[in-house]
């Protein structure tokens, strides 16, 4: 066992890939040499050199573009987003090239690529450095989208993402790269992609989220165990596939549920999980299905925000 952090996690998973896999490579903005804007990629390009890690222009577009090129010719790239955000500027080439060739061409080939990079906000990122958008994709059959709360979860998921043959959307949550820390095993081991974690075990709430969300969960757990109400934390870890058994399990035990996520609550990936509550578990429940989100709107510069960016 070693202490690492949820950056050096990923760092670990994507160095231990490129060395099981030569077909595995590194493509974005400033990758190489200067090793991420993060430093997530710090020192692949000394290891690996140039031709696994690679810089690219200034454009989303062109790495993705690249890296669905590359996926179809045998090699398992990893596109780094500077930005989660700027993924829009690619996403024609996620959505209507990377998750359709398996379908069009009838199963006879395959895209194994991640698109990952830093998102969500509580850094003071403002507009274009700040958004969760991960409802975008979770509509897309042919995607896989994974947003992990923990080091040892971002560590496995990235690897079982990296080992996938269809593309995943891998978002990492900036506000815990170097805050979360946790003791991960020395040996190779992955996260299951779409299988849900019980990350605290309860009795009278269930308490649904994934990426960041899921510590101000715990957080709030132990507040509500302080008045004698013990809240049961389930993190989703996959949006899509998710883990609809593993919440409804815990919804029939506990007959509340609340939903907690960092994006805007208007279509946001909650009113799925809230909409499948609903169809599968209705008798179970004792309140109806409550949903904590963002409010509707860009996410602000301004520090006093933080006091009213969720709502009920």
């Amino acid at each position: 066992m070693h202490e690492t952090t949820y950056l050096g996690a990923i760092r670990e998973a994507i160095g231990e890939e490129m060395r099981r896999d030569p077909n595995v490579f590194v493509l974005g903005e400033d990758v190489g040499v200067y090793g991420g804007a993060f430093k997530v990629t710090d020192g692949f390009y000394k290891e690996f050199g140039g031709e696994r890690v690679f810089d690219t222009p200034i454009s989303e577009e062109a790495i993705i573009g690249v890296a669905v090129g590359a996926a179809l010719m045998g090699m398992r790239p990893i596109a780094e987003m500077q930005f989660m955000d700027f993924i829009s500027c690619g996403f024609d080439q996620i959505v209507n090239e990377a998750a359709t060739y398996r379908y069009r061409y009838g199963g006879h080939c395959s895209v194994p690529m991640v698109i990952r990079g830093p998102s969500g906000g509580n850094v003071h990122g403002g507009l274009f450095h700040s958004q969760t958008r991960e409802a975008w994709f979770t509509q897309v059959a042919g995607l896989k989208v994974v947003m992990p709360a923990t080091a040892y979860d971002a560590k496995g998921l990235m690897k079982a993402a990296i080992r996938d043959n269809n593309p995943v959307i891998f978002f990492e949550h900036k506000y815990l790269y170097r805050r979360v820390k946790e003791n991960i095993s020395e040996e190779d081991y992955i996260v299951p992609l779409g299988k849900a974690r019980v990350a605290r075990e309860g009795s009278d709430l269930t308490m649904v989220s994934w990426g960041a969300m899921v510590h101000q969960c715990l957080s709030a757990a132990e507040l509500l165990a302080e008045d004698e109400t013990e809240a049961e934390v389930i993190d989703l870890r996959s949006l899509l596939p998710w883990d609809s058994a593993a919440v409804l399990e815990s919804v029939r035990k506990t007959s509340r549920a609340m939903i907690v996520h960092e994006a805007p609550r208007t279509s946001g990936f909650g009113g799925e999980v809230a909409a499948v509550i609903a169809e599968q578990a209705f008798d179970s429940l004792d309140a109806p299905v409550v949903r904590v989100t963002a409010l509707d709107t860009h996410v602000p510069l301004a520090r006093r925000w933080r006091s009213t960016i969720c709502r009920t």
